[in-house]
């Protein structure tokens, strides 16, 4: 084994690049055999031209707990992670299918309520999240579209199966970071990428303006659409500021709009500008004083009710974040059956609510073996992970989930895959999940891998940003490229000879 890989231990997870030791997977023996031959000096290099670039490039995000309150240069590995096409096959149908059930459910609750009524969701489960939002209970958004936009967490398990941790329906972010990873792994391995069978990423934000400008007024030929951002103070700034850039749109402020005649417009220096779309990234508490908080100065008075007249879209539509509130995570295996007359493809990780009285004896008693989370957190905060908590913050935890059953959810503490990352000079494996984004416009696209982000701490379980976690590039492979850059490959040889 090379000198880098000579400390890689192989540990019960299961580990995306080995099959055993210094067995790798097929899928994955280039990129060993590219690492494999390196020095410790060229990979430190690697790495150090890959931060270069970043900090060069400005990608960075908030983190509001810090002392310090500055932005960070995101943290990113050199190594990708590979995903085969086959298993790609198998995910991109599963979350094709988890989609199309959200947004039935959607639907439903917001007009006949069928799931409700025949009893397979409790009402009350519903009707007491933050999220469901009784105002528009008989809206109809553009197009019948409840949720434009999905960011799925998924992780696998010891056995290498995939599961579905939570879905992220209002405002998922990463995605900005799977558009730079790329552009930066290109420049770090050039000669590498262009010899794998790597799927493109950067269609994203063509595909995303697309379903944006397809939930326009029928009316408007040429629509305008504008991003919503709370500001520069937001943690997630960055991407909104680069998504609005490369989608070749204007990125507003709540100041910049005002509502007249239910319509909405954007200051402009020329005088107001109509907006037919806005691609929010402020939660439905904010959007309208008139409406939800009264003391928002991030939202738009008014907007609402320009909503609800049909003469501005919305993404995602409000109400949405019922479906990703933790606790009705819990139902959409049920969801699929109930709509679709189908098996999920995807599984849900199992867990117990709180709610219920079995499961909160079940909790309470064993939770430090568990991972409690709070349902309406997001970031890694409001989170227990049992095995590696203190028994002060276990008792914290058992007084919080006893004084709010419904807040709280319980999962198993599940062993994620390892994938090697570069660790202080070596290559050693670390903890990963995988969030794939999918747009619901007037059909359903997925990005071809997505946001992977790796717990760079020894033996952590939390991917997080905001806790310490990074990223890396994440390879899709196609056969059918494969097979294209074989003819390309034939064809030149022919040439030469």
């Amino acid at each position: 084994m090379s000198e880098l890989f000579s400390t890689y231990a192989l540990d019960r997870f299961y580990d995306e690049m080995f099959a055993g030791p210094e067995t790798p997977r097929a899928h994955y023996e280039r990129v060993y055999e590219r690492l494999a031959a390196m020095s410790r000096e060229e990979l430190a290099a690697k790495q150090d031209l890959a931060d270069q670039t970043f900090l060069w490039r400005g990608v960075t995000f908030t983190v509001y707990s810090d002392n310090q309150g500055t932005e960070r240069i995101f943290p990113f590995d050199l190594i990708p992670r590979i995903i085969p096409a086959r298993e790609w096959d198998t995910l991109e149908r599963g979350l094709t299918q988890r989609m199309t059930a959200l947004n039935l459910f959607l639907q439903d609750i917001y007009h006949e309520q069928r799931i409700v009524k025949e009893g397979r969701i409790p009402r009350e489960m519903i009707e007491s999240s933050k999220h469901f939002r009784p105002e528009m209970i008989g809206f109809r958004p553009p197009r019948d579209l409840y949720v434009h936009i999905n960011g799925t967490d998924m992780i696998r398990d010891e056995a290498g199966g995939y599961f579905v941790l939570e879905d992220n329906l209002r405002s998922p972010s990463g995605v900005s970071y799977v558009l730079e990873n790329r552009q930066v792994l290109k420049r770090v391995f050039p000669n590498l990428m262009a010899s794998c069978p790597v799927r493109p990423v950067e269609q994203y934000t063509h595909d995303l303006l697309n379903t944006l400008m397809h939930l326009a007024p029928e009316h408007v030929p040429e629509p305008n659409v504008v991003l919503l951002t709370p500001g520069v103070y937001n943690s997630a700034y960055f991407e909104h500021s680069f998504l609005a850039r490369q989608m070749g749109i204007e990125i507003v402020e709540g100041s910049d709009l005002i509502v007249r005649d239910d319509r909405v417009f954007v200051r402009t220096t020329r005088g107001l500008s109509p907006v037919h779309v806005i691609y929010r990234r402020i939660d439905d508490d904010f959007l309208d004083p008139t409406v939800f908080r009264k003391d928002s100065l991030l939202g738009v008075p008014g907007l609402v009710n320009a909503y609800r007249k049909g003469n501005v879209a919305l993404c995602n539509p409000i109400g949405t974040g019922v479906a990703d509130d933790k606790a009705t995570y819990y139902y959409v295996p049920e969801m699929i059956r109930f709509y679709l007359g189908e098996e999920p493809i995807l599984p849900n990780v199992e867990t117990y609510l709180s709610a219920d009285p079995k499961d909160m004896t079940f909790i309470l008693e064993n939770l430090p073996k568990l991972v409690v989370k709070s349902v309406n957190e997001a970031g890694g905060y409001g989170m227990l992970v049992g095995p590696h908590s203190t028994k002060e913050q276990i008792e914290e935890f058992r007084a919080k989930v006893i004084a709010n059953p419904r807040n709280f959810v319980a999962q198993p503490t599940i062993g994620l895959s390892t994938c090697p990352a570069v660790c202080e000079g070596r290559i050693e494996p670390r903890h990963i999940d995988l969030r794939p984004y999918i747009l619901n416009g007037s059909s359903i696209r997925i990005m071809p891998g997505g946001l992977t982000r790796v717990a760079l701490r020894r033996g952590s379980l939390v991917v997080n940003s905001s806790q310490g976690g990074g990223s890396k590039d994440t390879w899709v492979l196609s056969d059918d490229i494969a097979r294209t850059q074989a003819q390309n490959q034939a064809q030149t040889d022919k040439i030469i000879l």
